[in-house]
């Protein structure tokens, strides 16, 4: 949200760097190192970005020469000269990638959220994290931070939609320091085990507490790892209206095609998201976004093929309420992966390969597959793109909280229904062990109700009130090489638990058809952790000590 308290001086600093200082939407003229450093710091603060690089940005920038307005440098005319010839007069739209801008997008909902970071190529998305920050701040009007969306506000629903998004917020609020003492008295920081941040050698916290420095790092990543864990069992509460922060940067292609499919949309939201993303980015890379406009293709295409599908299926029964099933997959799988790694190195066709590997036996077969792949040391030492020959196809249901973690992966095809609370929601068995299980379901009965009721008016914008413990279905296809790494990223120990399961459960399908395969995804994860992100959190405090000019460590 907009920082209204900024002093006449911080203001005179700020101006230089961004494109405005009081609205929701804003450019950033950053060399693009730093404002790729202060979007990841942005998305763990809840803070207003322009307030964290005033605080933690500005006087690195000191050494710096402030950027000027450029409008009036002969070099800024030339070049928009030549792009608008270029985009314009022959439409040559591969020239609109080689600029690109900044922007932050503060105070829209998380349905908005998801639509923005839907956009897989071109674009950069990076959201503030439900995991690191509390969402129980109000407004300057003592309003809690939730969309009021324009169509249900100016219905019959709007007292009831108010009413069920503040219980909420409000169970939220009451129950985050419940919940924090509750894990800390559960698990004890004195039955921890941490690594050394620097040898790695594992040490008791007995051991830890004869080392002062180590103390102290251990100590603050408990209470940062206890306050996510409190985050992570509570964002159930938090609905889709909930307003968040989203910084990306992108090429002004991707730019383009984001604004004309959001002026393109049913939702409201989305309309206005575009109109003032595309003010700010006028100001940036005009030429760039000049022709973003409402499609018909885009708005007809989307309201026809809806209309279609609710009256081709009204017949249909519910569907199955498995978790991860495994839709189709590649049965030569092992074929195509061998004779995509042979094929560089020969002069035959990819149909003479795959013939000829059917002749071979599992011993050669497995030769090459080492040769290939048995040398990865660690996770980032990626698999080859022989991997990308073999597909594999998820429908998975899950709740909307562990959706928006996975719906992050964008280098493979996904695509979800709807926001609703037609499958249930899940309860993490802390709510019923502290005693708010009853509260939780209350508030899920009551959002429930509430999206019934809006959806028999207002279909789409009904998922504006879904709290995030509602189950959400969407479908992920992706090749091997893709498989693997969500695999192998997303079943770390510092992994939310909700999706560390899901995807385990996704590589015990795959596991189940191409054991041999998966053998090569050697860094999967399948242990459970009762704080798995508190090894990470220490080195993340070892390393601020060592950059921090007045640590002991750093002396």
């Amino acid at each position: 949200m907009p920082d209204d308290s900024f002093t006449a001086q911080e203001r005179e600093h700020l101006a230089p760097f961004f494109t405005n200082l009081d609205r929701n939407i804003f450019s950033l003229k950053l060399p693009q190192e730093v404002a790729g450093a202060l979007f990841s710091r942005y998305s763990r603060s809840a803070k207003d970005l322009r307030r964290v690089f005033l605080e933690e940005f500005l006087g690195e920038m000191a050494a710096l020469q402030a950027p000027s307005a450029p409008e009036d440098t002969d070099a800024l005319k030339k070049a928009r000269a030549f792009y608008d010839r270029v985009l314009v007069g022959y439409g040559d739209d591969s020239v609109a990638q080689l600029g690109g801008a900044h922007i932050a997008c503060e105070g829209i909902s998380n349905v908005a959220a998801n639509l923005i970071e839907d956009a897989r190529i071109g674009l950069s998305p990076l959201e503030k994290s439900t995991r690191y920050v509390r969402f129980d701040k109000k407004d300057s009007d003592g309003e809690y931070l939730y969309y009021k969306e324009p169509r249900i506000m100016a219905s019959k629903h709007r007292l009831q939609y108010m009413k069920t998004m503040n219980l909420l917020f409000q169970t939220y609020a009451r129950q985050m320091d419940p919940m924090i003492a509750f894990i800390a008295r559960r698990i004890p920081i004195t039955e921890m085990s941490f690594k050394h941040p620097q040898t790695g050698e594992t040490l008791t916290y007995a051991d830890v507490e004869r080392n002062a420095e180590l103390k102290k790092w251990a100590q603050t990543a408990y209470r940062g790892t206890i306050r996510a864990h409190a985050c992570d069992l509570l964002r159930g509460y938090l609905p889709a209206s909930t307003k968040t922060n989203v910084g990306l940067f992108g090429t002004g292609q991707a730019f383009e095609y984001l604004l004309t499919k959001f002026y393109s949309h049913p939702l409201k939201e989305m309309g206005q998201l575009a109109k003032e993303m595309h003010g700010e980015l006028n100001t940036m890379i005009p030429s760039f976004v000049k022709r973003a406009r409402a499609n018909g293709y885009l708005a007809e295409t989307y309201q026809g093929t809806r209309d279609f599908a609710q009256e081709g299926t009204a017949g249909l029964n519910a569907a199955p309420a498995e978790a991860v099933t495994l839709v189709d997959y590649d049965a030569d799988a092992e074929e195509k992966v061998l004779s995509a790694i042979l094929y560089p190195h020969t002069r035959h066709p990819l149909s003479r390969l795959r013939a000829e590997i059917k002749s071979w036996d599992p011993e050669k077969r497995s030769r090459l597959l080492d040769e290939y792949l048995d040398r990865r040391k660690h996770r980032r030492d990626k698999p080859g793109r022989a991997l990308e020959q073999v597909y594999y196809t998820f429908d998975l249901l899950g709740n909307l909280g562990m959706y928006r973690d996975l719906h992050r992966h964008r280098i493979l095809s996904q695509e979800r229904q709807d926001f609703s609370t037609a499958h249930g929601y899940d309860a993490p068995n802390e709510l019923a062990e502290i005693g708010f299980k009853e509260d939780f379901d209350r508030c899920m009965t009551q959002s429930a109700e509430l999206y019934d009721r809006i959806h028999a008016d207002l279909p789409r914008e009904a998922q504006y009130g879904v709290p995030f413990a509602y189950r959400v279905r969407w479908y992920m296809k992706m090749n091997l090489r893709e498989l693997i790494h969500i695999a192998e990223l997303r079943t770390m120990p510092q992994g939310h638990p909700d999706y560390r399961s899901m995807v385990q459960e996704i590589c015990r399908k795959v596991e189940a058809v191409h054991p041999t395969l998966l053998r090569y995804a050697k860094f999967i994860d399948r242990k459970e952790y009762h704080l798995g992100r508190l090894q990470s959190e220490m080195r993340t405090e070892y390393k601020k000590s060592i950059q921090t000019p007045h640590s002991p460590s750093g002396s």
